[in-house]
């Protein structure tokens, strides 16, 4: 590993917590080049909803590459890209209702963000945006304007403004009306708060520690925006895809956010790729005027296209992935009852599941000896303190159990 000490930048994180050099990947299996095996309940950060080298994936990926297949394309017009809208439009948008114009802004999940940010403020004229306690947006500045850790906003080394947070849900423990304080500032003249041209939002917190928002609160979410004409950008960037259970993570809540931000398992197989979805009435851009050399990675589209088909053509994988979901919970809930004195909580939803300890340390040397035994999982929160579940969606029961 001497190699990697030597060359690579002192930002490396995940590989501190995992010492050892992967060569291989298999479903939710991961090797290391001694041929060590790894259940991988990391799965990308939520980039490999569909496990490593998906088979399904990997034929139409190996076929589309063998028949020279155009690789990189900018936003010109492909078949590969063709494909895909057709399919997203067919499987995702049209069962669910739901009327977007799709951008492609970059291949990540900051570029979905920083698109929905700018094209917000071109739309309203306005630059304030309202974020969350213990958001994750992105590390690009845009992005990191609108995100809680304050770890990662001071490594941008300039003042991150146009920005104010409020409460997520529960962060008052139930002690406070759901956006009593939010309310009373946009109501108020006198608050001082700029007329804000959107709301950013997750329907859980991945990396703030796995807070999942109650369905009623994105819906009076949602109400409030409507009332004060304010626009919704939802960012289901690690928690779309069927994270939660359904396609999108608010689903279940009965809304239609105006922007809805995707990357991470929206490429199927971990590669690049990302959507920003809009309202068509939203679609103000000018030719051009929000561009990038990656928006068009036709493998990515090849592999998304085809997990589209083969997983969103019927609902097996979303009532498998509330059920393993459930097993989650039931088991964590178990631990909490079976500990109290550890003052466990339970959180989450679908196939994005955590447990919170009392320190950051605690759940640091929880996944440190989970490592030791062969199973790859991260901490969230802003200390730490929350272990993270993220397993592919496709992992079987039995290593599940």
């Amino acid at each position: 590993m001497s190699i990697f000490e030597e060359l690579e930048s002192e930002v490396r994180s995940y590989s501190r917590g995992w010492p050892v050099v992967f060569d291989r990947a298999q479903g939710s299996r991961l090797y290391s080049e001694d041929g060590k095996a790894y259940l991988d309940f990391f799965a990308g950060a939520g980039a490999l909803n569909y496990g490593h080298n998906n088979p399904h994936l990997k034929k139409a990926l190996v076929d589309y590459i063998q028949r020279d297949g155009v690789t990189h394309a900018l936003d010109m017009y492909t078949v590969a890209k063709r494909d895909f809208l057709e399919t997203f439009k067919e499987k995702i948008l049209a069962p669910r209702e739901l009327d977007y114009k799709v951008v492609f802004p970059g291949p990540g999940g900051a570029n979905a963000v920083e698109a929905a940010l700018k094209l917000a403020r071109k739309v309203t004229g306005k630059e304030s945006v309202i974020n969350f306690t213990n958001a994750f947006h992105g590390m690009t500045l845009g992005a990191l304007s609108v995100t809680g850790n304050s770890m990662k906003r001071g490594a941008a080394g300039i003042p991150l403004v146009h920005a104010t947070p409020m409460p997520y849900d529960q962060y008052f423990d139930g002690a406070m009306p759901d956006f009593m304080y939010f309310e009373k500032l946009l109501e108020d003249s006198g608050s001082g708060l700029n007329e804000p041209a959107a709301v950013i939002v997750e329907g859980v917190q991945g990396e703030g520690g796995i807070n999942a928002a109650r369905l009623e609160w994105l819906k009076g979410l949602d109400g409030l925006c409507k009332r004060h004409g304010i626009l919704l950008i939802l960012d289901d960037v690690q928690m779309g895809c069927g994270r939660t259970g359904p396609f999108f993570s608010f689903e279940d809540a009965g809304i239609s956010p105006d922007i809805v931000c995707l990357s991470k398992s929206i490429g199927g197989y971990g590669l690049p790729m990302a959507l920003t979805l809009i309202k068509p009435e939203l679609d103000v851009w000018e030719p051009g005027e929000h561009n990038g050399t990656f928006r068009g990675i036709s493998p990515a589209f090849v592999t998304a296209t085809e997990a589209l088909r083969v997983y969103w053509s019927d609902d097996e994988l979303e009532k498998s992935t509330k059920a393993k979901g459930e097993r989650i919970a039931s088991t964590f809930k178990d631990l909490v009852e079976t500990y109290p004195e550890a003052n466990l909580v339970a959180k989450g939803r679908g196939l994005a599941r955590g447990l919170e300890f009392g320190s950051g340390e605690l759940a640091g040397a929880v996944c440190k000896a989970a490592f030791e035994r062969g199973l790859l999982m991260e901490t969230s929160g802003p200390d730490g303190e929350v272990m993270k579940l993220l397993p592919p969606l496709t992992l079987t029961d039995e290593e599940l159990s």
